[in-house]
């Protein structure tokens, strides 16, 4: 699954310039001046757009041992009312040296004129979920809406998501779990720094 790309070799000639490349640009600024401005709609979240990094814990029962990992969440728009999300992480040993990628996913948030927001994130193994909740005063909590699983996925049934700002500029994430015949409980939490 995180395979590196195979490299071309002399008789495969690399891949022909799109006739219609996509002709809009996605933004992770804030500023109204940047193109495209952010939507109206965007306005309770428009401090999370960016790159952003750093470190976290995660635990769970049915694990062996709890873990640490560094994550990296980036949010941007294309001037329309949603966020794009992206995670990804990676586990990481004693030594703050990456062990092996961990989890990944990736979605679109959707804001509504009263601050809900509907979010939509998919994970890569065979995990989709609809959460829903509210984003005011730096804070976005979301929860379970709805789970969809493929016929091999593992079972989770919730899960409850928690994005705040810091008056330091720190995003702390913290998400709870109910997977595997496990009451909704904490999983991981991490603190990230914005990066761009």
């Amino acid at each position: 699954m995180f395979d590196p790309a195979p490299e071309h070799s002399s008789s495969t000639p690399p891949s022909a310039p799109s006739p219609y490349p996509y002709p809009y640009t996605e933004s992770h600024s804030s500023d109204p001046a940047a193109a495209p401005a952010p939507h109206a709609l965007l306005a309770p979240v428009l401090g999370l757009l960016g790159r952003w990094s750093g470190r976290g814990r995660g635990e769970y029962p049915t694990l062996p041992a709890d873990f640490t990992y560094a994550q990296e969440v980036t949010f941007s728009h294309d001037g329309r009312p949603f966020l794009r999300y992206e995670a990804r992480a990676w586990l990481l040993d004693a030594d703050d040296a990456p062990l092996r990628p961990a989890a990944r996913e990736s979605g679109w948030w959707r804001l509504q004129p009263d601050g809900r927001v509907e979010a939509l994130v998919t994970q890569p193994t065979g995990i989709a979920e609809i959460a829903v909740g509210h984003a005011a005063d730096g804070t976005v909590d979301l929860t379970t809406h709805d789970v969809a699983l493929t016929p091999t996925a593992k079972k989770v049934t919730a899960t409850r998501r928690r994005y705040t700002l810091t008056d330091d500029g720190t995003l702390t994430f913290t998400h709870d779990m109910a997977a595997v015949d496990q009451p909704l409980q904490h999983h991981l939490s991490a603190h990230l720094r914005r990066t761009q």
